[in-house]
């Protein structure tokens, strides 16, 4: 497996030398690498936060990104979060913003929130009805319908990195998988930099996305989402909220070692790396971990690629 920890060196370089959008840092053709966290609901999880955050910052990673409660119940949060890690770590922060139980107004009025805080790069999402990304989509009184809106808010309102994203296989709620690309390259089109993929299990599904956009058009960089299969029944609930299954030999790797949670999380990390080697040896721009607000996980895949502090 290539030794990838030189490609994370020029990178942060770039970072250094003024570059701080997300999207003109990964089109720059270095390898990123990145982290997700999500909002904290009480002061246990704000603790495990920051306790993440500071063991995985020394990585230096591209960005970090800051999920966003569903139907915008952890807006407040979201903007703190991001906000603390602009004025407080070396870290460059992206706050996600989703449609969902929002007007036009309102969502002016949050990016705004993410200038003054010191944010210029967003994730924008239709975002998912609260009943389940497979529920009828009900657009908010006032809002939007579909995430290149807000794109396009974004855009105009101006000084924004904007990523979007992508779904292997399609999105749950799509008629198909072309109309899903051709949402993609809509998206494109208003003004989105690069994409952040779901939950990534085989490097296969991976490049046919990327292969399969690209033929209709689209060019900005796609990143692949990493979430190590830890527990297998947290990432099968998880999968089954995004309209998806694990792939059946995936499971298997892991199945055989249900009865021993250790072995098990060993081979869902052995498996990770493995799969992380393959998606940047095939020419993925960057890996996005899930980290779940923690460490640990992550920082053994750095290891077995040979990324360090």
């Amino acid at each position: 497996m290539r030794d990838w920890g030189g490609e994370v060196h020029r990178l942060r370089a770039m970072v250094v030398n003024g570059a701080r959008g997300i999207g003109e840092l990964i089109r720059r053709g270095e390898r990123s690498f990145s982290f997700e966290f999500f909002p904290p609901k009480d002061e246990a999880g704000e603790e495990q936060l920051w306790k993440a955050i500071s063991e995985l910052e020394p990585y230096r990673p591209t960005f970090v990104s800051v999920t966003y409660g569903a139907g915008g119940s952890s807006r407040d949060t979201t903007l703190r979060v991001t906000g603390r890690i602009a004025r407080e770590t070396s870290m460059l922060p992206m706050g996600h913003l989703t449609c969902v139980g929002h007007t036009r107004e309102e969502l002016e009025s949050i990016l705004a929130a993410f200038v003054d805080a010191g944010v210029n790069n967003v994730l924008a999402l239709r975002g998912d009805p609260t009943e389940g990304p497979r529920a009828e989509w009900t657009p908010t009184e006032g809002g939007f319908t579909h995430a290149c809106e807000l794109v396009s808010l974004a855009r105009d309102h101006g000084g924004f990195s904007i990523g979007v994203a992508a779904f292997p296989g399609g999105h749950p709620g799509a008629e198909s998988m072309e109309r899903d690309l051709e949402v993609l390259l809509e998206k494109q089109r208003c003004g989105a930099e690069f994409a952040i993929t779901d939950m990534v299990f085989r490097a296969a599904d991976y490049f046919e996305l990327v292969e399969r956009a690209a033929a209709i058009g689209v060019d900005i960089p796609i990143v692949p989402g990493i979430m190590p299969i830890l527990n297998l029944g947290q990432v099968s609930r998880m999968a089954e909220l995004s309209g998806r299954e694990i792939p059946a030999e995936v499971r298997a790797r892991v199945e055989v070692h249900r009865d021993d949670p250790a072995a098990l999380r060993a081979e869902g990390i052995v498996m990770a790396a493995e799969l992380c080697g393959q998606l940047l040896d095939g020419g993925a721009p960057g890996l996005h971990f899930y980290t779940l607000n923690r460490s640990k996980a992550t920082r053994e895949i750095f290891a077995a690629l040979r990324i360090t502090a």
